[in-house]
């Protein structure tokens, strides 16, 4: 391998996370308004592994897959904001916005280039694994807490299925900011994980099939905070309190029937999200900064067994972010 070259892990057919590979290709170059930066560390993410199997949008091969990444930038300790052309509406992103690794290449490899504003300085405590396991989930999870459900010190959060990335940094920064947090997860280690972390109430959803009314018992619940989508949705929407938040960012569980009764006759305010503006990821990152909030990092593998790695993502084996050592 030249010194113009660099190894990347490459997707050419969406046949799974075997599809992955590790390739010699030409370093990219910077132009106007850009930077490069060597990468030390990256984090997958479940779009990632959507991508191999062919169910995201607007897939474009060959790719370099990676939102998340951390590394040195000109000499400085960095990583990078994931979240590609927002726009100038801090509201809501703009038609054609998009996220590192598709269709733009991403992190699975030695150098990215990425547009300039969106190298940020990494905060002095952490490390390169967990500057890099923040990005993508940081910014989603601080942006669905504080700009939309606008969560504050003494409240009660509902967070479902707690042990993806989003989830548990949504967990870690909701009681940094003061508030009572209920977890749940089918998976009671993954709940013991939570409960260390300081969920105060944390429910089996697969051996309580009254969950919701577990839940709803340790209330009043003033917002929570779902990525599922289907039946779990339905469920929230008749258990936050009246006038009360929800936050839905996700729906890998489908559509959801929700009776409108239980969101016009409690007043509550149901918002959705997405990523996170420039400005939420300056927030996220001073929020990170003065608390010394530290990821929750699931394992770590070497950039050789990314297909080993994506499995385990498949799998939804983990609890917190799966992150890959970058040589």
């Amino acid at each position: 391998m030249s010194n113009r070259e660099m190894q990347a892990v490459r997707l050419r057919e969406t046949a799974g996370p075997d599809a992955l590979r590790i390739e010699t290709v030409p370093i990219p170059e910077a132009g106007p308004g850009e930077a490069i930066v060597r990468l030390r560390a990256a984090a997958f993410n479940h779009r990632d592994v959507y991508v191999t199997q062919g169910k995201y949008p607007g897939i474009a091969l060959p790719v370099t897959p990676g939102s998340d990444g951390a590394g040195e930038c000109e000499g400085r300790a960095v990583l990078v904001d994931p979240m590609l052309d927002w726009g100038d509406d801090e509201r809501v992103w703009r038609k054609g916005a998009s996220i590192l690794g598709m269709p733009r290449d991403g992190t699975f490899a030695q150098y990215v280039v990425v547009p300039a504003a969106n190298v940020h300085d990494r905060p002095a405590h952490l490390t390169v694994d967990e500057a890099a396991a923040l990005p993508l989930a940081g910014l989603t999870a601080y942006r669905a807490l504080f700009t939309r459900a606008a969560l504050h010190a003494g409240e009660t959060v509902l967070i479902t299925g707690v042990g993806g990335g989003v989830q548990t940094m949504a967990l870690i920064f909701a009681k940094h900011a003061g508030a009572r947090v209920i977890a749940t997860s089918s998976s009671d280690a993954k709940l013991a994980r939570a409960t260390a972390l300081g969920a105060d109430v944390a429910i089996n959803y697969r051996t309580d099939e009254q969950w919701f009314k577990t839940a709803r018992a340790a209330g009043p619940i003033d917002a929570a905070i779902d990525s599922a989508g289907g039946a779990t949705l339905a469920r929230v929407a008749d258990i936050v309190r009246p006038g009360g938040r929800i936050v839905v960012y996700g729906g890998t569980n489908g559509d959801a029937t929700v009776r409108p009764f239980s969101i016009f006759w409690n007043h509550l305010d149901v918002l959705g999200t997405s990523m996170g503006s420039p400005q939420d990821f300056a927030a996220m990152l001073a929020f990170v900064d003065r608390e010394r909030i530290r990821p929750a990092i699931d394992r770590v593998y070497e950039m050789g067994d990314v297909a080993v790695a994506a499995r385990r993502m498949e799998e939804a084996a983990q609890f917190g972010k799966i992150v890959l050592t970058i040589d």
